[in-house]
């Protein structure tokens, strides 16, 4: 680092300008080349996550499809995604032994007892409560206001230290007169 070099050295003699290390961030081509690196960093982990997922399901799909061929099951679609039906219990969370027992209680925590039209077969749906999405709700109502004083407090903190820089930096041009 040299003595003369503008961008990373600042001088009592040097009138007020966006030269100095501290301000060097706030250039818009440095800003501009912030958001691209980590757009693309974002984009490529994204990318890297769907490629995964993907190989996985089709790797997943070949093994389903050999253990088919070895073994034939009956597969049955729920009545209630193909005829219509009428919900006999409302929606509630699952017990412990419901848990273990029903797959309807995997996605969610939440299962309602319905009742298909034409078969008149009682099965078991997976929903969402009512109740359980209010409580995701508030909580990321919660969360981002948490993060919005703490990003707050960041900038008056940061605004603070740069109004304290800008003052000196005045107070020695005065005092060099």
């Amino acid at each position: 680092m040299a003595v003369g070099d503008r961008s990373l050295w600042c001088g009592p003699h040097r009138e007020m300008e966006s030269d100095c290390r501290i301000m060097s961030c706030l250039r818009p081509r440095f800003l501009a080349l912030h958001l691209l690196f980590w757009g693309l960093i974002s984009l490529s982990v994204y990318l890297l996550n769907s490629r995964v997922l993907v190989a996985h399901r089709v790797f997943g799909a070949a093994l389903l499809s050999e253990e088919k061929t070895s073994v034939t099951h009956a597969v049955t679609t729920p009545c209630w995604q193909v005829e219509e039906f009428v919900v006999s219990a409302e929606c509630a969370q699952c017990n412990g032994f419901q848990s273990k027992t029903l797959a309807a209680c995997s996605p969610t925590g939440f299962v309602e007892r319905i009742n298909c039209a034409k078969s008149n077969k009682d099965e078991y749906k997976s929903c969402r409560s009512a109740l359980m999405e209010e409580r995701i709700f508030w909580k990321f109502e919660g969360s981002m206001v948490g993060l919005t004083v703490l990003f707050a407090l960041l900038v008056v903190a940061r605004q603070r230290s740069l109004d304290r820089l800008a003052s000196e930096k005045v107070r020695r041009q005065i005092e060099s007169i």
